[in-house]
């Protein structure tokens, strides 16, 4: 859709920019930009259109953008990895990759100069980086155990990639869906344990039975932002476990579009997402305008939907649905490679199992079909003391955002500081549970910090009369079955104070004790 630049109409500067120029425009100029260098290019189309492209700019290392792929399901394999770590070797202590959470894979240290040859190659083994930032839809996520666990619902991965296809053009770009209001996250839950965190996307598909048929509960506008966390809303609306899930994800896609401009949405970016809509309509209005562009009646949802278990977070060794096998559940800290460990991940996915390779929204890879008999020798290589099966308890379920290295929005650093308070915190205590501490740099909540046991958002805090790096705290975010958002409950915390802070909170609330000091 493109909007008019009427100036009685009400637009902020991305949507005027938009109006001017499709984002995906770009990709036909993105050969000449390579050519003049990135300092040459028109500061809109560097700044943001190429997000259109998953080409990130990023202020606080010039000249060295982030590469965001699309990975529906989490699903790669060897051959994908290995495409992968040579982009980023190429650029030596400047490459590096994250896994997000989002289940997909963002590149560092990239050169624009280089794109042009890196979409060749990312093209020959299927991968895509097409509509993957700014006002389009995310990668779409999905049980990351989807096919290979014995206890799944539905396999979501041919519907997950259906849906990517039907809104990228397989990958080619589709200007029908390039000019969202806002960003919007898709997923679909296949098995029992809300893997996919239903709660916090613009829609989200969980398995329910409907007069013994399997299909999904739909759920709506559920999102996390700066000015407003909003929790996802059922739709009352049931569909089979068919293509009816592409067509209504088209549905609700062309109602948000094409209603952003009447509805206001289009002029403050802060009250643009979903939720925005079906607050203004009513879940009622919102259901029959879908259901009109979806054409023919949608079911009401059924009475229960079938998220009955706790998450879980994959790591460790898991017996598959296929006799004989087992899945391993890799931690990855902090979801941080390099080319060294990519290329190690693609070779134990091919010398132990059949090359696939899943990532997780806990920033974490599965390597699944590893024979029973070669389990032992799977267990004793060496990159497993790295990316280890049974991690320290606070380590096992960190999760942290890009932070300020890399991310001009962040206001910390928190990957190497989080990583380093876990570390600390689990030599010093007794932890008898799980603990799901969450770190963001700034209020965009990248690391989904109103999803954690205790989430730290980065902000500035004062101390001794001087301003500091600090966070703000957020505590009783619950996953799985009965999942809620977390509430802020302590601002301008300084970093410096974080670790006696963190160490009392753990003892009282979380039952851990001091560990035994060894002689």
């Amino acid at each position: 859709m493109t909007v008019a630049l009427d100036p009685t109409i009400k637009l902020n500067k991305i949507e005027k920019a938009k109006a001017q120029k499709d984002g995906l425009a770009v990709k036909d100029e993105i050969e000449n930009f390579a050519k003049i260098g990135w300092e040459a290019v028109d500061k809109t189309d560097l700044e943001m259109r190429l997000k259109w492209l998953g080409i990130f700019y990023r202020p606080v290392t010039p000249g060295k953008f982030m590469l965001r792929l699309r990975t529906p399901n989490g699903e790669l394999n060897s051959a994908k990895m290995r495409v992968l770590a040579e982009i980023v070797q190429r650029y030596g202590e400047d490459g590096s990759a994250d896994i997000t959470t989002r289940q997909n894979i963002q590149l560092r240290g990239v050169r624009l100069e280089d794109i042009p040859e890196i979409f060749r190659k990312l093209e020959t083994v299927g991968i895509t980086a097409v509509q993957s930032g700014m006002d389009n839809v995310r990668n779409i996520t999905g049980s990351p155990v989807a096919g290979i666990d014995a206890d799944e619902l539905i396999d979501t991965r041919e519907l997950g990639k259906k849906i990517e296809d039907m809104i990228t053009n397989s990958g080619e770009g589709n200007y029908a869906f390039t000019n969202l209001p806002r960003k919007f996250n898709i997923a679909l839950e296949g098995g029992r344990d809300n893997s996919i965190h239903a709660e916090i996307n613009d829609v989200a598909f969980v398995p329910a039975y409907k007069n013994g048929e399997l299909g999904f509960n739909v759920l709506v506008g559920g999102y996390l932002s700066a000015q407003r966390c909003a929790e996802a809303i059922p739709m009352d609306v049931w569909v089979a476990a068919n293509d009816d899930v592409v067509e209504l994800c088209r549905a609700i896609l062309t109602v948000y579009t094409e209603n952003g401009l009447s509805e206001g949405l289009r002029a403050n970016r802060q009250k643009a997402r979903l939720m925005w809509l079906i607050d203004q309509w009513g879940t009622e209005k919102f259901r029959s305008e879908v259901e009109k562009e979806f054409g023919q009646p949608l079911a009401r949802a059924a009475a229960a939907d079938e998220i009955t278990e706790d998450k879980k977070d994959y790591i460790g060794v898991y017996p598959q649905k296929q006799a004989g096998y087992h899945y391993v559940g890799l931690h990855v800290p902090v979801g941080r490679l390099d080319a060294e460990t990519m290329f190690e991940m693609a070779r134990l996915a091919d010398v132990y199992g059949n090359g696939e390779i899943r990532a997780t929204v806990e920033q974490n890879f599965i390597i699944p079909y590893i024979k029973t008999e070669n389990l032992e020798t799977f267990l004793a290589e060496p990159l497993l003391q790295r990316f280890p099966i049974n991690p320290t308890p606070l380590m096992r379920s960190l999760i942290s955002c890009t932070g300020s290295h890399y991310c001009n929005f962040a206001l910390i650093e928190t990957k190497q500081r989080g990583v380093k308070l876990a570390q600390e915190l689990d030599s010093e205590l007794e932890i008898p549970q799980r603990v799901r501490i969450h770190w963001t740099g700034c209020p965009n909540s990248c690391g989904q910090v109103q999803a954690g046991d205790i989430g730290l958002m980065g902000t500035k805090a004062r101390k001794d009369g001087k301003t500091v790096e600090g966070v703000d705290l957020y505590m009783g975010g619950k996953v799985g079955k009965d999942a809620k958002l977390g509430t802020l409950i302590q601002k301008g915390i300084p970093c410096e104070d974080l670790k006696p802070m963190l160490k009392k909170l753990l003892i009282e609330q979380f039952g851990a004790k001091p560990k035994e000091s060894t002689p």
